[in-house]
């Protein structure tokens, strides 16, 4: 089928989805809000910021069109147990309400008032089509005035005045600013944030007073800035004078059963007896304390103690300490091919009563087909034990609130396959750590990986990697010594995002440059290469970056079009003609392209590794790969997904050792040859969100199987069920 009409047929079901009525569910008398919108007479200002106060806003829609509002309207008006079952399934229509166009246009009048538009005239008009509402606010923006000058009256005793006038720089207001409550806020909130930083303990922008004189007629506002000895809502009679405070007394209490070392919360601890308050001492302690796996919960009070003291009482409560975690894995395509990846984790969050957390895991990845000699058995015994510091530097050092970590990791893997039989040692030693809230890091200075290769079937040796150099290059014994890390920002740094938030993930791999400077003391084999042990180290250079974007809208923001674009690329030189068979990418899989099980599309238009493994396993050297997915709500916990993606595996093409020029094939990675060597498969999900865990189901279609004939490589529906389709278990969102 031509992409053209593979696209009409694919979108004719919106076209009819969008056509149905959407107002079969209405009761007599009832209209339907159909849009909202607002206009402003100054085109300057941004129209859009006021949506947020219209308190009744219209069902939302993705290119027009809304499934669970089209579900609900089938069910229309009847109480027969399928329309019951629609409307339960589905999302009611917005019914207008007059009342809340009242409210909102107070809503938008109020904003404008707290922003600096002084007497601003909000207007609606109502507009009725059918049974179809389109409300449209009219505002005429109000007066704003100029802040010409400043006064300010603050205490004179101690030392209250000059540290005002120190701060004086930082202040966020300045004459020639427009004048607005929220600005004068603002600035009261982060100068009362500076002085209790300076001592004085429970001082808050209730002790500020602005006075606004608009009088002069010309636009202009000569405002004056009070600090009072009482707050908002208390009279003047209650006034005292602004004292300094310094640390009193510091207990750390947590439960007898939780046994951790005193010099480890000592060393956490920032806030000191004797010194001066600070609060940001006390956000500091806070934010190290939590970072303790061990702690559900951290709670700091601090107490006057006296006339110019204050106590601190941290008070600890540990989570579980020991436990285990499950999670599993599983997909099946066309062919009969069924993967099964189980994972068991026991973790131990105070091992040496320091916070120290240990987690042994037990990973396997099973794939067969029943009836079939076909099989891939691979077993993974993992450890790693997270120190809650830097080794090497004592904790004082670091003075924000996030100290580094330090991990090591060891492993063991057994692969079994009918072509041959591995195993793989690997260990590793990393710092971890944050810079503020959303940028993250990890830098491995030291890691390392002994894999072996035995039981070798004779005809995939001499049929398949004697035959090709990058293959046998990739499969051959090898060690790998290195360094690597990983960069990390995002916008919303939780573990489930409940808002809009995008990312950036870069992954850096440098391997065997540091070996390379022991060459010559090293023996080198039949292949002109070094060895250690009698085993090739790897030379290679590896990097991977992900930008991914999820866009929450809707209502409560239960709808997201989730996007993802990853670039990874892996280069081989010095000692190696390749890289190892474990830093190569593959494609397909439950978070990858759905419409291939793991390994099994490319590389490029490639098919040529197929034939030789019982079980396929592409790899390439580099990867490309985009997806979009519309994620929205259906009925209890369930929500579902329409998702799409793009992308593949490739090699470098290979110079020719007689003429030096390029060689390219089917695996090769060329301009010339790249729209056709992309892979295209779309699909459904179903997800069962309890909120402190997803699982879900996606079935992905292949549209473009780059593997397939030229001719034959676009799939219409009537090829979508012979052979072209893939469905994955999984648990988490796929990215």
């Amino acid at each position: 089928m031509k992409p053209k009409k593979y696209i009409l047929f694919l979108l004719l079901p919106l076209f009819v989805l969008a056509g149905c009525s959407t107002t079969r569910a209405l009761r007599d008398g009832e209209f339907m809000l159909r849009k909202t919108g607002v206009k402003v007479n100054d085109r300057s200002y941004n129209a859009s910021s006021l949506n947020a106060y219209i308190t009744q806003k219209p069902n939302s829609t993705l290119l027009g069109f809304n499934p669970l509002l089209t579900l609900y309207n089938w069910g229309g008006t009847r109480e027969t147990k399928l329309a019951k079952f629609f409307r339960q399934i589905g999302t009611p229509p917005v019914v207008y309400d007059p009342a809340q166009v009242d409210a909102s246009i107070e809503n938008i009048k109020n904003y404008l008032q707290y922003t600096g538009y002084y007497g601003s005239q909000v207007d609606s008009r109502v507009e009725v089509h059918g049974r179809k509402v389109i409300v449209t606010y009219f505002v005429t923006l109000g007066k704003r005035y100029t802040i010409s000058s400043i006064d300010y009256e603050v205490p004179e005793y101690g030392t209250f005045a000059q540290e005002f006038a120190e701060d004086r720089a930082r202040s966020t207001i300045a004459p020639g600013q427009f004048l607005s409550e929220s600005a004068l806020e603002a600035e009261s909130e982060r100068s009362a944030q500076y002085f209790r930083t300076k001592g004085y303990y429970g001082f808050t922008k209730n002790f500020y007073a602005f006075e606004a004189d608009t009088l002069s007629g010309d636009g202009k506002a000569a405002l004056k800035m009070m600090i009072r000895d009482y707050a908002l809502g208390d009279s003047p009679e209650a006034a005292r004078e602004h004292r300094k405070y310094r640390i009193g007394e510091v207990n750390i209490s947590h439960p007898g059963r939780l046994k951790i070392r005193p010099a480890v919360l000592e060393n956490l601890n920032t806030v000191l007896p004797g010194q001066l308050y600070d609060e940001r001492n006390v956000n500091t302690t806070y934010s190290r304390l939590s970072g303790l796996s061990m702690l559900s919960s951290v709670n700091i009070a601090m107490t006057p103690a006296s006339d110019d003291k204050v106590n601190c009482d941290i008070s600890l409560q540990n989570s579980g300490l020991q436990g285990f975690k499950t999670n599993l894995e599983a997909s099946v395509n066309s062919t009969g091919l069924i993967g099964i990846s189980p994972q068991f984790n026991y973790y131990h969050k105070n091992l040496f009563h320091g916070g120290e957390l240990l987690n042994v895991g037990l990973r396997g990845n099973f794939q067969f087909k029943p009836n079939d000699d076909a099989y891939s058995t691979e077993v993974t015994v993992t450890s790693s034990l997270l120190f809650p510091m830097f080794l090497g530097l004592p904790t004082r050092l670091f003075k924000g609130p996030n100290i580094p970590r330090t991990e090591f990791n060891l492993s063991f893997s057994y692969q079994d396959r009918p072509e041959y039989r591995r195993t793989m040692i690997s260990t590793s030693l990393a710092y971890t750590g944050r810079i503020g809230n959303h940028f993250f890091y990890q830098f491995s200075p030291i890691q390392a990986n002994i894999a072996r290769l035995f039981d070798v079937d004779e005809d995939f040796m001499w049929n398949l990697l004697v035959k090709n150099p990058f293959l046998y290059n990739a499969y051959v014994d090898h060690f790998d010594q290195g360094i690597g890390g990983s960069l990390y920002y995002t916008t919303n740094p939780s573990t489930v995002p409940l808002t809009s938030y995008h990312y950036y993930r870069l992954n850096l791999d440098l391997s065997g440059n540091f070996l390379s400077l022991f060459n010559r003391w090293m023996p080198v084999n039949d292949y002109g290469k070094h060895t250690i042990w009698e085993t090739e180290y790897s030379q290679y250079v590896r990097a991977e970056l992900q930008i991914g974007r999820t866009l929450r809208f809707g209502w409560q923001d239960k709808q997201a079009v989730a996007l993802r674009f990853l670039a990874g690329a892996g280069y081989a030189y010095g000692n190696s003609y390749s890289m190892p068979f474990e830093k190569q990418f593959y494609a397909g899989g439950a978070a990858s392209m759905r419409g291939w099980q793991a390994r099994t599309l490319g590389p490029g238009n490639s098919e040529q590794y197929t034939d030789f493994f019982a079980i396929p396993s592409q790899m390439g050297e580099m990867k490309l790969e985009a997806n979009v997915e519309y994620r929205f709500p259906l009925v209890w916990k369930l929500e579902g997904a329409l998702f799409a993606d793009a992308g593949n595996i490739w090699n470098f093409p290979i110079r020719s050792e007689d003429t030096g020029e390029l060689v390219y094939d089917d695996s090769s990675f060329s301009f010339k040859t790249f729209p056709k060597s992309i892979a295209l498969d779309w699909g459904l999900g179903i997800r069962v969100n309890l909120d402190f865990l997803l699982v879900r189901v996606d079935a992905g279609i292949r549209l473009h199987d780059p593997a397939r004939e030229e001719g034959d490589r676009w799939l219409g529906p009537a090829q979508w069920f012979k052979g072209n389709y893939a469905v994955h278990f999984g648990v988490g969102y796929p990215f």
